[in-house]
């Protein structure tokens, strides 16, 4: 099992100046709130409906956390990953081929990749959105019986 120990960085951008932030430690605290905070602080929040930041990104998952205002719509997405959306806070509706999904606070929805999806923001909300990569052959992935887990009766 190879142990992480490389601090990988974002470097800061003329659009996001103070932008300079660790995106892959061997551990990381994430502050959600200051995130969004700045978020909407940003011109892109002012000149646009939406505004995002990568808090985390390692070969298999990245996180953004992402604001959209009321009404905004990230259309036709898809992503060749699986993929959350986990509302954070606000009202979101999520439409699919198969029919519309609801989110409020705390509910999220699980994708798997190459399945196209809009979000619409119902109000202002707060998303989590995260990508996890599909790794088979990864050797640190062990499976575990259920007395293992300690879920049987």
């Amino acid at each position: 099992m190879r142990m992480q120990t490389d601090i990988k960085r974002n470097e800061a951008t003329k659009n996001r100046p103070e932008g300079d932030r660790p995106l892959d430690a061997p551990y990381l605290f994430i502050d959600v709130p200051d995130f969004v905070r700045q978020l909407q602080q940003e011109k892109a929040w002012e000149t646009s409906d939406r505004n995002g930041i990568t808090i985390f990104k390692s070969d298999g998952i990245t996180m953004v956390v992402t604001i959209v205002k009321a009404g905004g719509l990230i259309k036709d997405n898809q992503v060749d990953e699986y993929l959350t959306i986990h509302v954070l806070k606000g009202k979101a509706r999520v439409l699919t081929t198969n029919g519309d999904i609801e989110l409020s606070d705390h509910q999220m929805v699980t994708f798997h990749p190459f399945i196209v999806h809009s979000l619409e923001a119902v109000t202002d909300v707060i998303f989590l959105l995260s990508t996890y990569s599909y790794c088979p052959t990864n050797d640190t992935i062990v499976e575990k019986t259920e007395t293992e887990l300690d879920i049987t009766d």
